[in-house]
């Protein structure tokens, strides 16, 4: 009886961690502005998406300029567009840029003159960059105070405020999720009557749950194009560069998951014979 208890408590472990490490790395990466802003700084130390945002910021600077009757030399502004992807500051800028984004889906929050439902990013603060206005004082020229770019093309699939019950309900999950698996895991160990079985059983929890996230990110990757599939341009490289470092993040916490799978079967497998050897009767005297 208490055998099937410590299998079902492990069982339920399991099935907990599963939800948990995805729920966690959702809320702080995805969910929590700060860290979806963490996230698109990492990326924006890929040169590909400095490429990419160069070729971009290099697009509005010369309809920018022509809306107002100004000719400006594109190979100039794609040169001082390329330079200041490639500064330290951009990281930075670029984060804060992607703000907007994620406001818009996670809080409804709509940029003024928004009247579509695209997904915009304000590029106003990267265009106000010292590098940028002094190319554009020449000229007499100011960004306006915001100046949106579509992520994605206009489709009433996405509205503003579309996650917002992810914003509401995600912290409560991941939270949620953490603690009932510790308490599994606690109730797994006090029903087990080894220790160190239940510590080497726990690992086995925590290697199923790190190679089944890995499988699930490679069966994810069709639903991912599909989401790329609605952006273009430079916008669609940027979007894959920031897709690529979220899976290298979600594969960075698998391992992590792994190696403590690892340490828990090693530290149960110890664990165990250490207590076969203590629990083995001393021989006699004289047998």
């Amino acid at each position: 009886m208490r055998f099937l208890a410590a299998l079902l408590l492990w069982l339920l472990t399991t099935m907990a961690l599963a939800v948990a490490i995805p729920a966690v790395w959702t809320q702080w990466n995805v969910i929590g502005e700060d860290g979806y802003a963490g996230l698109a700084a990492s990326a924006a130390r890929d040169s590909r998406l400095q490429d990419a945002m160069a070729g971009e910021l290099t697009t509005q600077v010369l309809a920018l300029a022509t809306d107002n009757g100004y000719s400006l030399n594109p190979g100039l502004a794609r040169e001082v567009a390329d330079a200041y992807t490639r500064n330290d500051g951009f990281p930075g800028q670029f984060a804060q840029a992607n703000r907007i984004a994620h406001r818009w889906m996670f809080t409804g929050a709509v940029p003024s003159g928004n009247s579509t439902d695209e997904w915009l990013i304000d590029v106003a603060p990267m265009l106000s960059d010292p590098s940028f206005a002094a190319t554009l004082g020449t000229l007499d020229l100011q960004v306006p105070p915001t100046l949106t770019v579509p992520i994605t093309v206009d489709t009433p699939e996405l509205q503003p405020g579309k996650l917002r019950w992810l914003a509401t309900w995600g912290p409560w999950a991941a939270v949620g999720a953490a603690a009932i698996t510790g308490v599994f895991a606690l109730l797994t160990l006090a029903a087990a009557r080894s220790r160190g079985k239940a510590l080497t059983a726990l690992g086995v929890s925590a290697l199923l749950v790190g190679a089944a996230g890995w499988t699930g990110i490679e069966m994810g990757r069709r639903f991912v194009e599909a989401g790329l599939n609605r952006t273009t341009g430079d916008i669609r490289t940027v979007a894959e560069v920031m897709v690529a470092h979220a899976e290298s993040s979600m594969h960075l916490w698998l391992n992590y998951t792994l190696l403590a799978g690892v340490g828990l079967v090693v530290i149960g497998a110890l664990g165990a014979v250490l207590g076969s050897v203590l629990r083995r009767p001393s021989p006699s005297v004289g047998s």
